[in-house]
């Protein structure tokens, strides 16, 4: 029986995966082209198995050698040398998979087994080059975890051998050298230049300035996930809604692979054990609980993740006026900060400006730096924390009384509104009040399309039920009136009822407190500290 891997490559025939066959075949036009190119994209995000895919899918009309760094140890790229026999015996231990001739083999062989005179990349690259006029099928070389070498000058020297045979080849076609070769990582090779630059010698052309942009979708389309859920579900009858199921899973990782593996596995392995029944875990109850699981844990990815917040704090200050602040990034490639965050997978390209790649990163990120904001605000948190069994009531969590209760602990703590205060500041403090409420239950997450500097809506799920809550400065009757209009159009979006408004105001004839007002057909609890 199939299962949901979220560990190393992918396999059809072990694990239940999204079928990439329209990816390969946007793949393999690039090498029918020749091209060279890098498929650079965060942890975890299908690349190693996208190759272990495109190699069987290839070979009916290329020989592919498929290699991967992370199998040459650091001290290997310590000389050209120590490298060179490294790559050498890479290729011989495919042998089995790819028809070296022998005379080939030999000559790699020899270079292995030297003790003196060791082989520079020249040598090599002629081996190389001579198997590749020697073969009856073009080559194709892939190399996986090209991470494993970017810091090394050995690796550049490499990729400089490679760019001028790839050169000689297009300028007297008569030459032969692999046909094409794909770089896998995270790390953008082309921008190598920059990363190991010395203070006396600067490079100013990249070695990999040839590759040809690979602007292929990498993500799961919800599509695709639906096929997947109802693999599954034929092998195990949930009867599961696997359009409605695709639906949120693709909503809350935007197809990040990892994550819309793992979460199917959480539902699959743990959440059937809470549950008396597969058809109730695959339902939005068992989502919301796979949910609360996967951002209480501590996997490889958000491992990853975190550790890049750790060494690159310049990253974590841009995260946070993001997700904090509130603040719209304009999208600049060029801008070194925006270029790392893209490609270590925390945000992405949503014209024009720069987004939070999903919900899940979105609220493990907030987690975190609300976490760090709990050590200023313990107080202020304690309370929440101390009132917390008061909030839920037939199953139910009242809304308008954690309002009501948070409007009170800010007075009791901070005194009124000074002019001081930022939206950010309301965002964070209503945030951290709402954490432990929720925590362990419910989760939360803030809607993209409306966090900006004058609105953010706060979306609640928690027991199977989903509350709206709208923040925003108060900036007159008038803006507030259309504000009730824009959540009552959100609600109606959601197929909700009832609504809620934060505001924050500073008017000094102001009533604190909590109403209730009828829009239309919406009922909406408007709070006003």
């Amino acid at each position: 029986m199939r299962e949901f891997n979220t560990t190393a490559v992918c396999i059809p025939s072990r694990h239940y995966m999204v079928d990439i066959t329209a990816r390969l075949k946007e793949i393999k036009k690039l090498i029918d082209k020749g091209e060279y190119f890098t498929i650079n994209r965060a942890r975890q995000y299908g690349k190693t198995t996208t190759l272990n895919a495109l190699a069987d899918y290839l070979k009916d009309e290329y020989d592919v050698l498929s290699l991967d760094f992370q199998n040459i140890s650091d001290g290997s790229f310590g000389s050209e040398e120590l490298f060179v026999q490294a790559f050498s015996t890479l290729v011989l231990r495919k042998r089995r998979f790819v028809g070296i001739p022998e005379e080939i083999c030999d000559k790699l062989q020899e270079i292995v087994a030297r003790k003196g005179n060791k082989a520079l990349l020249i040598e090599l690259f002629s081996v190389l080059l001579e198997w590749c006029a020697m073969s009856e099928k073009p080559i194709v070389m892939f190399i996986d975890e090209v991470d494993s070498a970017t810091n090394n000058q050995v690796f550049l020297d490499f990729l400089a051998q490679l760019r001028g045979a790839y050169i000689e080849q297009r300028t007297h076609p008569e030459e032969v050298t692999f046909w094409s070769v794909v770089l896998a990582g995270v790390t953008d090779v082309k921008h190598l230049k920059s990363k190991i630059r010395s203070e006396e010698l600067h490079k100013v052309n990249s070695p990999w300035n040839i590759a040809a942009d690979f602007l292929i979708d990498m993500s799961l389309p919800e599509d695709g996930i639906r096929k997947m859920l109802e693999e599954y579900d034929t092998d195990h009858h949930t009867g599961m809604d696997t359009a409605e199921m695709a639906r949120q899973l693709r909503a809350y990782t935007n197809g990040y692979p990892f994550l819309v593996s793992r979460l199917c596995q959480l539902m699959d392995t743990q959440v059937s054990r809470q549950m008396e029944c597969l058809a109730e875990v695959w339902t939005k109850k068992g989502f919301e609980e796979a949910l609360k699981l996967i951002l209480s844990e501590s996997n490889t990815l958000f491992e990853s993740l975190t550790g890049k917040l750790d060494n690159y704090p310049e990253l974590r200050e841009s995260l946070r006026d993001i997700l904090i602040k509130g603040e719209k990034l304009v999208y600049n490639a060029q801008q070194t900060a925006i270029a790392q965050l893209q490609m270590y997978g925390f945000v992405h390209k949503d014209h024009n400006t720069v987004k939070i790649d999903n919900r899940i990163f979105e609220t493990l990120l907030y987690n975190l730096f609300l976490s760090d904001d709990e050590l200023k605000s313990n107080v202020f948190v304690s309370e929440s924390n101390l009132a917390r069994s008061q909030f839920v009531k037939d199953g139910r969590l009242d809304m308008r009384l954690v309002l009501e209760r948070f409007i009170a602990t800010y007075l009791q703590v901070f005194g009124p509104l000074q002019d001081r205060f930022k939206e950010k500041d309301g965002r964070e403090l209503f945030l951290l009040y709402l954490k432990p409420i929720i925590n362990g239950t419910g989760n939360y997450y803030i809607e993209a399309q409306t966090r900006d500097q004058t609105r953010t809506d706060v979306v609640v799920d928690y027991l199977g039920q989903q509350y709206v809550i709208e923040l925003k400065i108060w900036r007159g009757e008038r803006y507030n009136t259309a504000g009730e209009q824009q959540i009552s159009e959100y609600l109606e979006y959601f197929g909700l009822d009832t609504g809620y408004m934060l505001s924050f105001n500073f008017n000094r004839k102001k009533e604190t407190g909590v109403k209730r007002v009828q829009v239309g057909e919406k009922v909406l609890f408007e709070a006003t500290l």
